[in-house]
């Protein structure tokens, strides 16, 4: 306990660095605007020098639910000040990235930070996977490329054999990836083999939650070094993934007893993230009203103390719940 206290009392004294205060004259604050109105509030993402939104729309809903909820999500994000977006070449079989570049790109390209991700195993597969990313979301390069879910030590150096890293430095090279990083939800072992195979990735994402420090825990074991490196943090799984709702596969509610609301309130959980050293929290919604209520914590977020974050943490690790089924993800 006195370890994982400390540890996230160093992290959440960090935090306060990553946000981007803006002046105006007379050096009074103000939100950041762009064309089409307020921003939410700006972070630094790591070493990359970006300011970029605290709040991100994630790709994978994007290919689940129909044409016009996915429409109405994107002009919904826009209006409520998002400009981080997030895809992937397998959600939906590419759809989630046919919908960016339908919704998103052909009006709101110039102010949006927009991310997609591979799977692949090989340099060869990686680099197919970039041009046809790039050709569904009708871009010329992305901001970020991401080598998405590694799940073991084992994978992340097979990858770097079968020269998927060199492809990704290649792209930041050529200018079609601006900045590159990793993800993965499955084993923090992996990620800390990543960190130590390579220092040439800018961001990495993950998943972040008040239960995760409890169980198998990706804040503890991964979120210092990434600090210590100033590489970009993303957070996922900040509501891992429907286990607080009794869920026990990706995005499903399910019967298992609920950490929301018997335990933790939505609010307390999205703020708690927010108050560690997180750029970008990547919010997976099913509609428009769950995507608002996100903005609107976005908005109304003030730093929990160290008290009020340890206690968090202690009242769901309290809470006897089964760590393998609340964060059924995790190897």
């Amino acid at each position: 306990m006195k370890t994982r206290r400390s540890i996230l009392k160093s992290l959440a004294a960090i935090t306060a660095g990553l946000m981007v205060p803006s002046k105006g004259i007379g050096g009074n604050l103000f939100a950041p605007r762009d064309r089409f109105g307020e921003l939410l509030p700006l972070r630094l993402l790591g070493k990359t020098g970006e300011k970029v939104t605290m709040l991100g729309l994630g790709g994978a809903h994007i290919a689940r639910c129909d044409e016009k909820t996915a429409e109405a999500q994107i002009e919904c994000a826009i209006e409520g000040g998002i400009r981080f977006f997030d895809n992937a070449h397998m959600y939906g079989s590419g759809l989630a990235e046919k919908r960016f570049g339908k919704f998103l790109t052909p009006k709101y390209r110039d102010v949006s930070f927009i991310m997609t991700k591979s799977t692949a195993t090989t340099g060869k597969r990686a680099l197919t996977e970039l041009e046809e990313s790039l050709s569904r979301m009708k871009l010329d390069y992305v901001d970020l490329w991401q080598i998405h879910s590694v799940s073991s030590r084992r994978d992340v150096d097979a990858r770097i054999e079968q020269e998927v890293l060199e492809v990704f430095l290649k792209a930041k090279e050529s200018g079609k990836a601006r900045y590159i990083g990793f993800t993965g939800h499955t084993d923090f072992n992996a990620h800390q083999q990543m960190l130590k195979r390579t220092d040439l990735l800018e961001t990495c994402q993950m998943p972040i939650n008040c239960f995760d420090p409890n169980y198998k825990s990706f804040v503890n074991n991964v979120l210092p070094t990434l600090v210590e490196k100033q590489i970009g943090v993303l957070a996922m799984k900040t509501l891992s993934n429907g286990g607080f709702f009794g869920g026990t596969r990706h995005f499903e509610g399910g019967s298992n007893p609920k950490l929301v609301p018997n335990v933790v309130s939505v609010r307390e959980a999205i703020h708690f993230v927010w108050s560690l050293p997180v750029t970008t929290l990547i919010t997976g919604a099913n509609d428009v009203p769950m995507l608002q209520e996100k903005i609107d914590l976005a908005r109304s977020f003030k730093k929990m103390d160290d008290k009020s974050r340890m206690e968090l943490v202690e009242r769901v690790g309290n809470a006897d719940y089964d760590g393998a089924k609340v964060e059924f993800y995790k190897a």
